[in-house]
């Protein structure tokens, strides 16, 4: 394999404990409805490797806020992966080019699912605003996926 000199890149990592079955937090890491519920609502997701959906966030520069993704790895209630790419090249901070690897391994525990997300590839110094602002937003898109997983395991919906 060619190891060509890759520049200085970070990845993101939260790691979590959910008090549900890893069957529950696979349903609201793959169903694009939930997804919408717990991160942004995705056009044309399916956890089918090699299939390529969009999120759409703000906007900035020359970028149009589009999230171009392809899920690269199924896993069923064990993994997900698929890479996340944006930004335009004529931006710099936010909206900057982004190739990234969004990553979700579920672990059964004897209290729940240990969840581990790990989001790789930033490029430093280039990816740095990304960087920052998404090791803050991930804590937050974490917790909303607990609670929408804990809406699917209640036995009772709220009408």
């Amino acid at each position: 394999m060619n190891q060509a000199v890759k520049p200085d890149t970070q990845a993101i990592v939260v790691d979590d404990i959910f008090p549900h079955a890893p069957e529950v937090i696979w349903k609201a890491l793959t169903s694009g409805e939930l997804i919408g519920r717990w991160l942004m609502a995705p056009t044309g997701f399916a956890p089918v490797v090699g299939t390529h959906f969009t999120f759409q966030t703000t906007p900035a520069g020359a970028w149009d806020g589009t999230i171009h993704c392809e899920v690269l790895e199924v896993v069923s209630n064990e993994r997900l992966s698929y890479a996340w790419r944006g930004g335009h090249e004529g931006n710099v901070g936010y909206g900057a080019p982004l190739e990234t690897v969004v990553t979700f391994s579920l672990s059964r525990t004897d209290t729940g699912t240990r969840l581990r997300l790990v989001h790789s590839g930033f490029v430093l110094p280039n990816n740095d605003t990304a960087y920052r602002k998404m090791s803050e937003g991930w804590k937050k898109v974490v917790a909303n996926l607990d609670r929408v997983a804990a809406e699917q395991a209640s036995p009772q919906k709220l009408h």
